[in-house]
């Protein structure tokens, strides 16, 4: 799972941060921002964009489709447009079962030990 949740929960973090999150590049969110109208960071009086929590669970689901799945961009855009509700319910059940698989995965490797 490529995405790095923050050790700090933050009102608002910058690109910098949004991108290690992902593992991307800077570039990356920038475009993905112009491609996607879900994505609307705010931006500082000097123009830096600053990411809510929402804005980042917009590009996780992006992230999901474009990186996880194969989506094309327009196949992205397209199945959000169709049913954003239900691209996003089956990917949190997608996390949730992952993170059930690492949990039970630490088990049998402390069980093993034993």
């Amino acid at each position: 799972m490529p995405y790095k949740k923050p050790k700090i929960e933050k009102v608002f973090y910058t690109i910098g941060e949004v991108a290690d999150m992902f593992q991307v590049n800077t570039s990356h969110i920038r475009f993905w921002e112009k491609e996607f109208d879900i994505l609307k960071p705010q931006k500082n009086k000097k123009g830096n964009r600053l990411f809510t929590k929402e804005d980042i669970e917009n590009i996780k689901l992006i992230y999901h489709l474009v990186k996880e799945r194969g989506l094309t961009l327009k196949g992205a855009k397209q199945k959000l447009k169709d049913n954003k509700e239900d691209t996003l319910n089956k990917h949190e059940l997608v996390d949730r079962l992952k993170s059930i698989k690492h949990m039970l995965l630490e088990i049998q490797a402390k069980m093993d030990e034993s």
